[in-house]
């Protein structure tokens, strides 16, 4: 009989550190995952700002030396990411190879113009400063015409703004989530030891030294969980990264750092603060309300 008791009071103490560890890896793995997030956003909107393209159009009297000395002045341009020259024989073709007839034949000329297919960098792609380029480019005499979506501009830095704004609420809510289910958890490992913990503060023991062992378990429960949680991160950056390679989660080595002991630390911290509270209460109560 003893021998079953003890094996059921095994299995309890392991399931519930199970359900501890459990706790605190979904938790930190969606905290880990959401600040990861937050840390790379601007990464993510400026990749989605970059691809909104620029073309600027020249007139047919335009020179190869107009052409060059635009070329040059891009390339020394802070807010070019990247940009590439278009030449009207080229744009022809490459129209006959989408619509499939060659519009040439019957105008008998190529009604197309040179042009620059430009790609700002993320930062510049907003209204006020993409206008301003747009009216020092307009100051070549040579430029016939510049073409952007404005509109797909505006609405991608209002939803960029509103994106913000709701992650760092959602952010703040999984943070008190997070302590409310770990400390949830662990209160209930440590209520299966509230006689343990009455019978050795009746023998002398003083608060620090029985709750001591209870911390230092928990923080051990806490790094198991903060390690698993760390795992399923990096998955997941190398996930991401082989889906959107140009964003470069997984090079940027700071950011990943940054998590990982945030990760860490919150996982230490949170187990605890929660397992000093917890013991705190049980050493506060008196033997009859123990049951």
């Amino acid at each position: 009989m003893a021998s079953s008791f003890e094996n059921y009071n095994k299995r309890r103490l392991i399931s519930s550190y199970f359900s501890v560890v459990l706790s605190i890896f979904l938790v930190l793995f969606l905290l880990g995952t959401l600040g990861l997030f937050v840390i790379n956003s601007k990464k993510i909107t400026n990749d989605f700002k970059e691809n909104i393209p620029m073309t600027v159009f020249f007139k047919n009297e335009a020179k190869d030396s107009a052409l060059t000395a635009f070329d040059t002045e891009l390339k020394n341009s802070r807010f070019i990411k990247e940009y590439v020259f278009v030449h009207k024989d080229s744009a022809a073709k490459k129209n006959v190879d989408i619509v499939g007839k060659d519009f040439m034949e019957f105008l008998g000329f190529n009604p197309l113009q040179n042009s620059f297919d430009i790609n700002l960098k993320g930062d510049y792609v907003v209204t006020d400063s993409i206008k301003n380029i747009e009216t020092d480019i307009k100051k070549n005499e040579m430029v016939s015409e510049i073409i952007y979506d404005k509109q797909l501009v505006d609405l991608v830095n209002d939803n960029i703004k509103k994106i913000s704004f709701w992650i760092l609420i959602i952010s703040g809510f999984f943070a008190v989530i997070a302590m409310l289910l770990i400390n949830s958890s662990l209160r209930l490992s440590i209520y299966s030891h509230r006689f343990t913990i009455k019978t050795m503060q009746m023998v002398g023991a003083t608060k620090s030294f029985i709750r001591k062992p209870f911390i230092w378990r928990s923080i051990k429960l806490g790094l198991l969980g903060s390690s698993l949680a760390i795992i399923a991160i990096l998955g997941v950056v190398y996930y991401v990264d082989g889906i959107f390679p140009n964003i470069g989660i997984a090079k940027d080595y700071v950011s990943i750092g940054i998590v990982i002991i945030g990760v860490l630390v919150v996982g230490i911290v949170i187990t605890w603060i929660s397992t000093y509270f917890a013991t705190q209460r049980f050493l506060n109560l008196k033997t009859d309300d123990l049951y």
